[in-house]
């Protein structure tokens, strides 16, 4: 699993920055909110 950080969100679209390797297109992003509630985009 590949791990980044939410840099922006205009509107729908959302950009992450990865320090590694991109995950493959049309993979799920999955975040963790900070209620520790998770969000699958």
């Amino acid at each position: 699993m590949n791990t980044g950080i939410v840099t922006q969100v205009i509107g729908p679209v959302v950009d992450v920055a990865f320090a590694k390797d991109l995950p493959p297109i049309y993979q799920a992003l999955e975040l963790t909110m900070p209620d520790k509630a998770k969000l699958v985009l």
